[in-house]
């Protein structure tokens, strides 16, 4: 499993023409989105990762 990633304090500043709050949501989900499908992916390879060595060490058990 990939080790967890803690965020203690993170500051953003930019300047937008129009809405603030909707343009930074949109920006923030578009990314957080992006990075959770990256995440999910890297699990996937660390679970199937493991799986592949546990069934290594069966077949030279058997």
């Amino acid at each position: 499993m990939p080790k967890n990633l803690i965020i203690h304090n993170l500051e953003v500043r930019f300047q937008v023409d129009g809405d603030d709050g909707a343009v930074f949501q949109r920006l923030f989900n578009k990314h957080i989105q992006e990075w959770s499908r990256l995440y999910e992916a890297e699990c996937a390879r660390a679970k199937q990762s493991a799986n592949d060595r546990k069934l290594g060490d069966m077949e030279g058990g058997w």
